[in-house]
């Protein structure tokens, strides 16, 4: 079993989303992420998905979303160089002075964006790599007690090939 992605054109519709992933669950086919969004053509949507599976399992995903009408591309970015990122936010509630001092200077390290400040709470934003975020989110776990998290699925796109360059 291996973590997967794959990204998928589809029709800007209602109802599109609901049938994609009701083919994962139908199969129960575990989502460890599902990103969607409008593209440049407003008729179309894209969804980046990550799925872990193994190398059968997989063929079986790509083969059933090329079948559904509403799919206008399948790519497969298994052996791609790719970019992607992931959204987090991370509140940190209940600070006192120090706290926030500490904050701040854990920001400045992970490059990580203050968007809100109040009395006791600060807003950080993080885009990085679901990986990175995963270690972002362990460590504020450590030194805060209490934070809230919120993650955005990561999206992805196929590096530039060396042709192209």
């Amino acid at each position: 079993m291996k973590k997967r992605w794959i990204s998928l054109y589809v029709e800007n519709e209602v109802g599109v989303l609901a049938k994609i992933s009701g083919l994962f669950s139908g199969k129960s086919y575990n989502l460890t992420s599902l990103t969607v969004g409008t593209t440049e053509d407003p008729t179309m949507s894209r969804m980046t998905i990550s799925v872990e599976s193994d190398d059968a399992t997989f063929e079986q995903i790509r083969k059933q979303l090329n079948r559904c009408v509403e799919v206008i591309e399948v790519i497969d970015f298994t052996n791609s160089r790719i970019h992607r990122k992931e959204i987090l936010y991370i509140k940190v509630k209940d600070c006192d002075e120090k706290a926030k001092t500490e904050v701040f200077r854990i920001a400045q390290v992970f490059n990580l964006a203050i968007v809100d400040y109040g009395k006791n709470e600060i807003l950080l934003e993080c885009l990085q790599t679901e990986t990175r975020n995963d270690e972002i989110i362990q460590y504020f776990s450590e030194y805060f007690k209490k934070i809230e998290v919120v993650r955005g699925g990561s999206v992805a796109i196929k590096g530039v090939s060396v042709e192209e360059k």
